[in-house]
Parts: structure tokens; sequence; C-alpha cells
């Protein structure tokens, strides 16, 4: 799992291939800038900018690395929501520059994946929910098990736990009325 300094350290990294980007000469900058600064955003579940980033390669570089258009199909399919699909391509080799990042971006998935069953599902079939994971059936039920979650292995059903809803901050009164008169203020203006 990630720690807060990884998160910002990606963050920084994505800020700063972006400014590599466009002071690059001619325009066009090098492969790996372009190949990371994918990566970031596929890292961030950030499918637009990655679909504008890749339609913004020239196509020399794409047809000049492979493993860009690699990266980009494991773009394509989270754009579908093609879970089954996205753990499929992303688990190739990938070289020096990507590898740590894609490395992430599997676990980024199989968390969102996981959070996502939790939300919209009271129970799910073992099998399914071992392709929203990305995992053999057992290896996603001891998944499921670790996190607390229900697994009955006559069923093949496993239950989620649901997520703790976070409530909104209690405001005063006084606060409550000074959020509402900036609001009217605002929308009167």
């Amino acid at each position: 799992m990630e720690t807060e300094q990884q998160i910002t350290d990606y963050v920084a990294l994505a800020r700063d291939l972006e400014n590599q980007e466009l002071e690059a000469a001619g325009g066009v900058a090098n492969t790996t800038v372009y190949g990371k600064l994918l990566c970031i955003y596929l890292l961030q579940n950030d499918t637009c900018n990655a679909k504008f980033l890749w339609k913004r390669i020239p196509q020399q570089v794409k047809t000049g690395c492979p493993e860009l258009a690699l990266l980009w199909a494991v773009g394509q399919k989270m754009w579908q929501r093609d879970f089954p699909g996205i753990y499929e391509t992303i688990q190739k080799e990938w070289t020096d520059p990507y590898k740590d990042i894609m490395a992430a971006v599997l676990e980024a998935t199989r968390r969102r994946a996981f959070n996502l069953v939790a939300q919209a599902y009271s129970s799910i079939n073992a099998e399914e929910f071992a392709a929203y994971m990305g995992m053999p059936v057992n290896d996603a039920v001891k998944a499921a098990q670790n996190e607390g979650w229900q697994a009955d292995p006559n069923t093949k059903l496993v239950t989620p736990r649901k997520p703790v809803a976070q409530s909104d901050p209690v405001l005063a009164n006084e606060q409550q009325l000074s959020v509402l008169t900036d609001y009217v203020s605002f929308l009167e203006s």
C-alpha cells in the first residue's frame, strides 16, 4: 500500500514531467517523459488526462516505443472499467522507467476494485469477485477475509463489510448561518 509520501512524490513527479513536456525543445518531449506521465495518470485513475496525453503524443514517438502503446492499452481498459482486461494488460514485463509505477497502478486498481465491491454488493460470487480483483479465486477470498469480510466455502459467496460512512462535520448554528449567508450572497452577486 502506498504511503502519503509516495503519493506526494508521484504528484510532484507528475508536475515535473508536465513541465518537461511543456519546455521540451521543438514541443516534443522524450519517450520516457510521455511514458512516465501516462503511468502516473493511470495511477491516479485520471483517464481523461491520460487520454488527452495519448492524443498529443506525436505519432513518431508512439511508433518508436511499442511500450507506450501497451501503457495506453491499460488506460483504455481503465476507461472502459474492464477490470479483467486491466489486469491482463497490466501484468506484462515493464522496463525500468515504468516498472515501479505500473506495480503501483496494479495495487491502486485492486484497492479501487475492493472499495467498489464493498460499496456496491451485499454479497458477491467468489469467482466474480476474483475477476474484479485480478487474482485466483483462493487468493481473492483470502484477501477478502484479511479485510474482515465473510466468505462461505459452501455457497462460494463473499460478503463485504460495508465501509464506514464518513459523516459531515457538525457545524455550530452560527457557522451554519454564516455558510448559508455566504452562499446567498454569492448567488445574488
